[in-house]
């Protein structure tokens, strides 16, 4: 990824090769260009170069005449949660996610605390591709305020939605691993304030990663160890920017973050019941708990903006991307991994089981994902050519080709930013989902 990859929730790219301060500063103005009036909120996910692109996005905001409401590092779910309790005018998180440390990028939220729409999203690529940012004058530059107690609301809304006394009767041995990204800052102040005995495993928001950031089996195989160690009850894992969290049970098994949406879906309808939405490249696990608690179930196009978009069209209790993302609207339309953490908890203790028991009470499905490399011109042929080839199967294009039968699916995507398509297949063991992805690329091949 040495271009630096643009779209409409924000962009990503290397320090010194496709990302630059002055163009992280150019796309925040753009970005600004379109909000009504207002200050805007500026975090950071900890980075050592988070700091660097903060200092110039929030100079090139106050030369365009915005004031910057600076709360330095925060992780994403936080900085939605931000901009609706100071009322800003939008927010801006600079954060790469799950990328290694050379990598940094921009998350943009609207003035209701979520990330962009498709919209909005493309409103700003259009402004920054433009180029041209309008400078005020010096009686009208914008000025920097800081944000004192961040993560105070943020820890209220998630703690009310969870029974606090029957958590803290339970003294849970919880390991957390931030990995050094903005994930400690209420993560610790949230399993403290739920009686929990924390292993805290990267606490410091240096941004000097332990292990590479995204939260893969593979990436958490000394956390694994670490957990049965400590002897803890149950391992959250989180990505720099902690909006996703992936879970490792009392016995150092990576659960995963498939399971982390799952688990929380099954408590929440438990107890409130209404519509839930997930996106189509997140595992049939969800559809199944929906089917289970009598609720309906909606596929939104992958991204986080149209899972948010179809659950407020849909009115849903609940929903979530299948990358350990939960989305819960009682505290934001945003994916939250403290939202995770306490639902958890609180499923343990609601229930006296472990998380392994939780896990192995869900429905049971293997996921393969795999890529392969196909010209653009030729994608929509191949397309065709694979609906005609799995005609047993029910099609749909919201998204790319999703092909369902009654126990597997296959989804069959493009890259926005590169020449290849991303194929994901889900069927009850691994051999079947592997074979799925197999007769996907030999009749592509064959096309």
């Amino acid at each position: 990824m040495k271009e630096l990859i643009i779209s409409v929730s924000g962009l990503r790219g290397i320090i010194g090769e496709s990302l630059s301060p002055e163009l992280a500063m150019r796309f925040a103005c753009a970005f600004a260009s379109g909000l009504d009036e207002g200050p805007i909120v500026v975090t950071r996910d900890g980075r050592h170069t988070g700091r660097m692109l903060a200092d110039a996005i929030r100079s090139g905001l106050c030369a365009v005449g915005r004031d910057v409401i600076d709360a330095d590092v925060a992780a994403t779910p936080t900085t939605g949660i931000l901009v609706r309790q100071t009322k800003a005018a939008g927010g801006i998180q600079i954060s790469a996610s799950h990328n290694p440390a050379a990598y940094n990028g921009i998350k943009l939220f609207g003035p209701t605390g979520r990330v962009l729409t498709a919209e909005l999203g493309e409103r700003v690529v259009a402004a920054y591709r433009g180029g041209e940012v309008e400078w005020v004058e010096h009686d009208r530059i914008g000025a920097v305020r800081t944000c004192d107690g961040t993560t105070s609301k943020h820890l209220a809304l998630v703690l009310a939605n969870v029974d606090v006394e029957r958590i803290r009767g339970r003294r849970f041995k919880v390991l957390l691993d931030s990995n050094h990204g903005a994930g400690s800052i209420l993560g610790r102040n949230l399993l403290d304030t739920l009686g929990c005995q924390i292993t805290l495993l990267g606490g410091e928001p240096d941004g000097q990663f332990e292990h590479t950031p995204e939260p893969t089996a593979e990436n958490l195989a000394g956390v694994r160890a670490s957990i049965v160690e400590a002897g803890a009850a149950v391992g959250f894992c989180q990505d720099p920017d902690a909006d996703r969290l992936a879970v490792i049970d009392e016995t150092g098994r990576y659960i995963g973050e498939e399971y982390t949406l799952v688990l929380c879906l099954d408590h929440v309808l438990g107890q409130t019941a209404g519509p839930v939405v997930t996106n189509c490249a997140t595992s049939r696990m969800s559809e199944d708990i929906a089917n289970k608690h009598g609720v309906e179930f909606y596929r939104s196009a992958v991204g986080e903006a149209n899972v948010c978009t179809m659950m407020q069209e849909q009115k849903a209790v609940f929903g979530g991307e299948g990358n350990g993302g939960p989305i819960d609207p009682r505290v934001g339309y945003v994916r939250d991994s403290f939202v995770g953490m306490a639902l958890i908890l609180d499923a343990m203790a609601a229930t006296g089981n472990k998380v392994s028991e939780l896990a192995d009470a869900l429905p049971h499905y293997d996921i393969h994902k795999t890529k392969i490399t196909l010209d653009r011109d030729r994608i929509s042929a191949a397309l065709d050519a694979l609906e005609i080839h799995f005609a047993d199967a029910t099609a749909s294009r919201l998204d790319g080709l999703r092909l369902d039968w009654p126990d597997r699916w296959l989804l069959i995507r493009a890259s926005n930013t590169e020449p290849i398509v991303r194929i994901i297949a889900e069927a009850p063991d691994e051999a079947s989902s592997r074979k799925l992805c197999a007769d996907v690329a030999n009749e592509i091949d064959a096309a």
